[in-house]
C-alpha cells in the first residue's frame, strides 16, 4: 500500500473551503485545508484497511 503524504496529496480545494466558511461570516486559518487533507487521508487509510479486512477490493461508504 502506498503511504500517503497529506502535505503533498490534496483531497480538498482550499479556495472552496475558504469560500464555504466565509459565506457563514467566519474566517478560516491558513492551515485549515491541510487539516482537512490529513483527516481525509486518515479516513482513506481506515477505509482501505476495513475493506481488506472484509476480503473486498471495493471501498464502500460504510467503510468510512
Amino acid at each position: 500500500m502506498r503511504k500517503r503524504n497529506p502535505k503533498k496529496d490534496n483531497y480538498v480545494v482550499a479556495s472552496k473551503v475558504k469560500e464555504a466558511i466565509s459565506e457563514s461570516g467566519l474566517r478560516s486559518s491558513g492551515d485549515l485545508a491541510d487539516a482537512f487533507n490529513e483527516m481525509i487521508a486518515h479516513k482513506i487509510d481506515k477505509a482501505i484497511a476495513r475493506a481488506k479486512a472484509n476480503g473486498r477490493q471495493t471501498i464502500r461508504p460504510e467503510d468510512l
